[in-house]
């Protein structure tokens, strides 16, 4: 079967797709905690969970969340934010999920979905179709961070 694509426009088009999914979850679990729960709210769930330095954790994790997904959907920044993002889906998986095995409702397998695809972004870079591939054809210094799937045109 042919495609009416190549294959990096195929890869590309993809990475936008689930940079814009994955984001779309973050901005909405960030923005609950951030403003529909509160602050507080969240600190103190936090701690009932046996999160440490809870009042402090949760609201950070909220505001991660909330701007790594805007990033994300951007493709802003795309690594940094993944990164980011795969550390509290790391946070979230050994301080809470794990003891309730794999299945949700509380199990891991929802944000391991979210660590495979925030490691595989940090690892695969935002793609052509992205704020950070714009930067980076207009030499901005976007740095080494930013990345592209289709990267070192000039090169070629």
């Amino acid at each position: 079967m042919s495609s009416l694509l190549p294959l990096p426009s195929r890869l590309n088009a993809a990475l936008a797709v689930l940079r814009a999914a994955v984001g779309v979850i973050f901005v909405a679990h960030g923005a609950q905690k951030l403003f529909v729960f509160g602050p507080a709210a969240v600190g103190g769930a936090f701690g009932q969970m046996g999160i440490p330095a809870a009042g402090v954790v949760g609201p950070l994790i909220g505001t991660v969340e909330f701007l790594g997904g805007l990033a994300l959907i951007a493709g802003l920044l795309t690594r940094v934010a993944s990164v980011g993002l795969a550390l509290v889906m790391l946070g979230a998986i050994s301080m809470v999920h794990i003891s309730a095995g794999f299945f949700m409702p509380e199990g891991i397998e929802f944000a391991l979905s979210l660590l495979a695809a925030t490691t595989a972004l940090a690892l695969a870079g935002p793609g052509a179709y992205s704020l950070d591939a714009v930067l980076a054809r207009r030499g901005s210094a976007a740095g080494p961070l930013s990345g592209r799937l289709v990267e070192r045109r000039k090169a070629a």
